[in-house]
């Protein structure tokens, strides 16, 4: 299967690349000071690192435009906190507050006089602490109150703080009705852990929940601080330790120190997620592999910028392709609904870009400056000048430490490390059939497991996981999902328009919604707060006529001031009720599957609903609606990132199917990733979707340089392309894997939930990439993308042998039938001696056929030249492939211009004109091993064939 090469931007990019590289190899100190310079006054901006902190987590790790936050502010509008009645069931914010939760030791019952001993005076304790803002601030001062005093722990009040009554009170559960209180008090929320006797009575409880409300009012947080104080041990930090993250690679050190500094120069916020973008520019640092590579085999007798030069020309083009497709992905992914999403990327992909700058800039300096050191062949480490070669019989540590590298006499380049020579073996094992037949069930078993995971995949971050492993918070939430999880949110169920609540029609309509909010499985059917009912129930005892506009209107002020709480529940403007709401209990809502189910369960319930419009509200939904856009979001960032790689790698990678494979290589490795992270136990939530989006810039690194190398190189046929491939780029490939897993493997052992996170997905990125580069990609490559014709196989064993172009014919044909131009360049060459004979517009060298055997023995004689030096036919390689010829032959022509324009800057010596070149896919152009052949061809006396 042919394969067109697409490198219109390629090939003039690395044109400029050449000449950068020359620039910096020419002036190496400037390009190494610049960045120093530069990284220095930018980061100054860590100055202003305190300032920009940002750690709210609502404003961070909640949509930007959550259905639920439109609902706050419906309710905000329209039910306005009541600052003199406040009720902890009606509020639409979490505010300010504090909360105790006691447990009892062991297994012993807390519903004891002992316990509540310890109990009232720990609340004597929080109500005795006092603050100086302007003037002292007590608790008293601070708190949320109710009928002119602080709302008050019911339970507390049902024992009239007195210890002593704890054991002879039967108290019932959930709901207990108290002789002092016209309402029944529900306990649901304020006592865990409980098992019950007869008449639902308390027989054994294991917590108590003890609840502070505060205003919103200067002083407030001052006072949460000392509660903080007092009462709490936080060994966690917020405090995030960047400059951990910056100690290893100088260049990607220096690129987080500018792009950090940048942005807190121009005032973006600092988020917890912005810690760990310096391990992933650590880890895509790795792209300076093919740079290392690439001048490792450069001839180490050429002049420094030459060398530069050659080296950028080959290498910095996979570096510009892999930094390109990372900082897009970067940029996509400030499309997300999460602030830290975006923030996150903005910093990593202004990172990124420092990063890249500086590998061609700073790290080439170095490099030039160490090719200056080998030039005045200076030891590695001591810079003292050292023999190119050691004397017989020195020792190796005379030889390690006082002689200088060792290289290829012949090519002049530095030796292939011996694990190369592992990985061309490995790629000669890869493609034989029955390897590939393995690797392919290896692929579905991998595809299998990887849609199973997918399926089971949980959603949503838990607000535990945002704080550390030793923080007080996490054992806040253990208790209080531990005893506290059987009763959920008191959920708001709003009427949002005027209704005809007097329509007795009407009226069964809205119960008949309400009741199926009842029969959902995580609602509790009989703990329902219902102003309408109550209302209903008052005009009864009063013998009043509810079932008309002006009755119902005009009675029920007296209604509110029997019970007046529920004045909160219904917003009246204009003489009619614009708006209302109910109370439902929800049940059992232990995790976040069950928090989703919840919100799927009344969103449906909302939307069936036809007697009014109705929403539903409660602060922690605010925390829900990620579960409503984590997964579209996650999959609009993946997919709009793979598409932009697709454009990108078509544009870069010059052939088309590979770049299709790359993407491919990219979406196998995403749905691998995301059904491993459920069987590691890890949820799809902002962290994780903010490393999703991440891997698909590794992704490419991966696949990126494989498919490069196989398109770029020279080989005849698939197989050897690939052979070639993984000879030249396995083990750098391998390299930069491991060393990026090598670089946050620390994080394994974090106390932080987050690193854990980072390092457990960044670890499937590396292996799944890994594999997929040199496993998965380089099978699918051979068997699907620029495979060979049958025809080609065959002129993949010819040899040239004296001059004699060796086909199944055994010539080069006149008609220039004989060979397929593109094949292999020697043999081009060859074929450009070739002429057709006779008129025709031939043109050429007459050529008359000689037998094999004869062919060293022609005589010159035999050469008649016409006018024109070579037939267009025979460059263009057949009569049928004539647009391939054409542009086989303007490369030709170009790369022989830029050749002629090397050799002008430097003189050769017809040693140095016989020597071999290399760049970094290992292909020898021997440029002088051309025209050697040319004129021994030309000649004779060389036994050549003319």
């Amino acid at each position: 299967m042919g394969c067109r090469r697409t490198d219109c931007v390629e090939r003039p990019l690395s044109r400029l690349f050449e000449k950068l590289g020359r620039l910096v190899g020419t002036y190496p100190i400037g390009f190494f000071i610049v960045p120093l310079v530069l990284s220095a006054t930018l980061g100054g901006g860590f100055y202003f690192i305190h300032e920009r902190e940002d750690n709210d987590i609502e404003q961070q790790f909640t949509p930007w435009n959550g259905p639920s936050k439109k609902a706050r502010d419906f309710i905000r509008e329209h039910f306005p906190t009541d600052t003199s009645a406040f009720s902890g069931q009606r509020v639409y914010n979490e505010g300010y507050y504090a909360i105790i939760i006691a447990v009892a030791n062991g297994t012993a019952d807390i519903m004891t006089k002992e316990a509540f001993e310890d109990i009232i005076k720990l609340d004597s304790t929080v109500k005795k602490l006092s603050v100086a803002v302007d003037n002292k601030l007590t608790f008293d001062t601070l708190c949320s109150k109710a009928n002119g005093t602080c709302f008050p722990n019911d339970l507390l009040e049902i024992i009239d703080y007195n210890a002593s009554k704890i054991p002879h009170m039967d108290i019932t559960f959930p709901v207990y009705s108290s002789p002092t209180s016209a309402k029944p008090i529900f306990l649901g929320s304020s006592i865990g852990g409980v098992t019950t006797k007869g008449r639902d009575i308390i027989d054994f409880a294991k917590a108590v929940k003890l609840v502070y409300f505060l205003d919103n009012r200067p002083g407030a947080e001052a006072w949460l601080q000392l509660f903080q104080e007092t009462f709490l041990k936080d060994q966690g930090s917020n405090n995030v330790k960047v400059w951990v993250a910056i100690i290893g690679v100088v260049s990607a050190g220096l690129a987080v120190l500018s792009s950090f500094g940048l942005m807190l120069y121009i005032g973006v916020p600092f988020v917890m997620t912005v810690a760990n973008s310096p391990f992933l520019v650590l880890g895509e640092d790795q792209s300076t592999m093919p740079v290392l590579y690439t001048t490792s085999h450069t001839n180490v007798h050429d002049p420094v910028p030459t060398r530069m030069a050659h080296t950028y020309k080959e290498a910095a083009m996979s570096i510009t392709i892999t930094t390109l497709t990372d900082v897009l992905g970067f940029y996509i992914g400030l499309m997300s609904d999460f602030p830290s999403v975006q923030y996150f990327c903005l910093y990593t992909s202004t990172a990124l870009l420092f990063c890249y700058v500086y590998n061609v800039t700073f790290f080439g300096a170095f490099l030039a400056l160490n090719g200056r050191r080998e030039e005045r062949k200076r030891h590695w480490l001591t810079c003292m000048e050292v023999l190119t070669v050691a004397p017989p019989k020195s020792s190796s540590c005379y030889t390690l430490c006082c002689t200088g590298g060792d290289f290829d006499k012949e090519t002049g380049a530095e030796k292939i490390p011996p694990v190369n020579n592992f990985f061309k073996h490995y790629g000669r094992l890869l493609t034989n059939p029955w390897a590939k037949a393995v690797v392919i069930l290896m692929y579905a078993g991998y595809l299998a497991g990887s849609i199973y995971g997918c399926f089971h995949l949980e959603q949503g971050i838990e607000l535990r996981d945002l704080a550390a492993d030793d923080s007080y918070v996490i054992d806040y939430y253990e208790y209080n999902t531990k005893y506290f999880s059987n009763y959920g949110p008191n959920v708001m169920v709003v009427v949002t328009e005027p209704f005809l609540y007097w329509d007795k029609a009407k009226r069964l309509e809205l119960r008949a919604c309400t009741d199926d909010f009842k029969k959902l499985d995580f609602v509790s059917e009989y703990l329902y707060t219902s102003w309408l009912d109550d209302y209903l129930l008052f005009g009864s005892a009063a013998n009043l006529s509810l079932n008309d506009e002006r009755s119902f209107m005009d009675n029920l002020p007296k209604f509110f001031q029997a019970q007046p709480e529920y004045k909160q529940d219904v917003n009246i403007s204009e003489e009619k009720i614009q708006a209302s709401r109910f109370f439902i209990q929800t049940i059992h809502i232990a995790n976040g599957s069950m928090e989703h189910k919840m919100m799927e369960g009344f969103e449906e319930k909302v939307e069936a609903c036809t007697a009014a419009s109705l929403l539903t509200f409660h602060p922690a939904f605010i925390y829900y609606d990620q579960y409503a856009v984590i997964v579209p979001s996650t999959a609009l960032n993946i997919g709009v990132t793979t598409a932009v790689m697709l454009v990108v790698s078509l544009l870069l990678i010059p052939n088309p199917l590979c770049s299709l494979w790359v993407t491919f290589s990219i979406g196998s490795v995403i749905v691998g990733i995301t059904g491993f992270m459920a069987l590691w136990d890890v949820r799809l939530d902002t962290i994780s979707m903010i490393i999703l989006v991440v891997c698909i810039g590794f992704t490419v690194d991966f696949s990126a340089h494989i498919s490069y190398c196989f398109v770029s190189s020279r080989k005849p046929t698939a197989n050897g392309k690939i052979v070639e491939a993984l000879f030249i780029l396995g083990y750098p490939i391998m390299q930069g894997a491991l060393s990026t897993i090598l670089g946050v493997v620390v994080l394994a052992a974090s106390k932080s939930h987050i690193f854990r996170t980072f390092f457990k997905i960044m670890t499937l990125v590396m292996v799944f990439g890994l594999v997929h580069g040199i496993t998965f990609l380089p099978v699918f490559l051979t068997l699907f993308a620029c495979g060979s014709s049958e025809k080609e196989k065959e002129e993949e064993k010819q040899e040239v042998k004296g001059g004699v172009v060796a086909s199944n014919d055994n010539q080069c044909k006149g008609d220039g039938t004989g060979l397929r131009v593109g094949s292999q360049r020697r043999l081009r060459w060859l074929c450009l001696l070739c002429g057709r004979g006779g008129g025709g517009g031939g043109g050429g060298y007459t050529h008359h056929h000689h037998p094999p055997a004869a062919a060293a023995a022609a005589s010159t004689e035999d050469v008649k030249p016409n006018k024109r030096a070579v037939s267009p036919a025979l460059i263009l390689g057949s009569h049928g492939d004539e647009t391939d010829g054409t542009d086989d032959r303007e490369e030709e022509e170009e790369e022989e211009e830029e050749e002629e324009e090397e050799e002008e800057e430097k003189p050769q010596t017809d040693t140095d004109i016989n020597k071999p070149r290399s760049d970094i896919w290992g292909v020898e152009r021997e440029r002088g091993g051309y025209r050697r052949r040319r004129e021994e061809l030309a000649d004779p006396s060389a036994g050549g064939m003319v």
